[in-house]
């Protein structure tokens, strides 16, 4: 039997939560059999490009997606398409931009087409407007998403989703949808004293409460809150540092309002990691305060390393995988998030591999289900 190759369809190939997911499987699957090849919407190199074509895999890049004139896009990958026909199966992690592509696909009669929910946008409101200090720029963009999510569903065959909550806002309740969890190699983020010394000592950071903080700098991860959080706690235990991973177009901004803050020696821009289980073994606590998510594999992935988080409550439950999570609404102070992470926050951690299994958050067994799903839509 051919190997089976799939399209993978992102916008850039950077270390983000869906990047990282299908990377674990892509590690993970069996690729004598099937091999996945990644369209991508952006002209520069991105963090797993070497990676993937070290797999066997091969990155196509083409132009970014214009939603208000997609016509260059389309005739873009049409000509795309009619180079390349050895794609039975397209599967596009666009989100709401998912309809560009797959239009296309059914237009070549691609036979197996998936649309991949990620993320559930928050609602438009005076006050996300106003209080929560969203821009104009990001309103408009939630408005054409929210126009775009009305048409994912007629060129899919195929609905897939991280999780609940971002399933039904994208595909509707009721929507009859896949599971494709943000599975993770639990192998690698298992505690290990040593290697937490070891970073620890790298930054000079023995005897010190380090907080973690992985994701894009981009309005929905509420990094502005996050350094709020922080010069809170600080005030408590001086001795404290925040570390933030990732990368994006607020970081600037995050870096002067830090400086401001008068917290700049305290506050670690580590940018884009390719460490990041071994960060976990450094931070004693994980704080994610995101307006919104879909599942995030960040969460998955700290409670596998047993670190303690305190996370918003507008992120589905589906992620409360182990008792090493605490949920707190944004309506609560920056001082009462700061004392419940000087609370929870612990050096002691747990060994949670059992129960991210046991939750099937495990790449093995997911990957076993993809594979089969990926199988049986080329079996004529």
């Amino acid at each position: 039997m051919a190997t089976i190759r799939v399209l993978q369809v992102f916008t850039i190939m950077n270390r983000g939560g869906a990047e990282s997911m299908i990377m674990n499987y892509y590690r993970q699957i069996n690729r004598d059999k099937i091999q996945f090849d990644f369209l991508v919407h952006r002209k520069e190199k991105a963090a797993f490009d070497d990676e993937i074509e070290s797999l066997g895999g091969k990155v196509y890049r083409m132009n970014p997606i214009n939603p208000m004139m997609p016509g260059s896009y389309y005739e873009q990958l049409r000509n795309f398409l009619k180079e390349h026909n050895e794609y039975a199966i397209i599967h596009s992690h666009l989100n709401t931009f998912s309809c560009f592509p797959l239009k296309i696909a059914k237009e070549f009669k691609i036979p197996c087409r998936i649309a991949h929910a990620h993320i559930a946008i928050d609602d438009i409101s005076v006050f996300s407007l106003f209080s929560r200090k969203e821009s104009i720029k990001e309103t408009f963009k939630k408005l054409i998403k929210l126009q775009l999510k009305k048409k994912v569903k007629k060129d899919a065959t195929h609905l897939f989703s991280c999780g609940e909550k971002a399933g039904d806002w994208l595909f509707g309740r009721g929507a009859s949808y896949t599971m494709m969890n943000n599975a993770i190699d639990t192998s690698k983020f298992v505690y290990e004293e040593a290697i937490a010394l070891e970073y620890k000592k790298q930054f000079k950071l023995e005897d010190t409460l380090v907080i973690g903080h992985i994701g894009r700098f981009a309005s929905q991860k509420n990094h502005a809150f996050l350094v709020e959080v922080f010069n809170s706690l600080v005030k408590k235990k001086p001795n404290s540092v925040l570390m933030l991973v990732g990368d994006g177009p607020l970081r600037k901004g995050i870096e002067n309002e830090v400086k401001e803050l008068g917290i700049a020696d305290k506050v670690y821009f580590l940018g884009i990691r390719a460490d990041i289980p071994k960060l976990f073994q450094m931070f004693d606590a994980f704080v994610f305060p995101s307006f919104y998510e879909g599942l995030p594999v960040a969460l998955i992935e700290a409670q596998s390393a047993g670190v303690k988080i305190v996370a918003s409550d507008t992120i589905t439950e589906e992620v409360h995988l182990t008792e090493d999570v605490t949920f707190l609404s944004l309506e609560k102070s920056a001082t009462v998030w700061a004392e419940t992470i000087l609370k929870n926050g612990s050096s002691q951690k747990s060994d949670n591999t059992n129960k991210i299994i046991k939750g099937n958050y495990d790449i093995v067994s997911n990957t076993k289900m993809i594979e089969a799903f990926y199988t049986k839509q080329t079996v004529i």
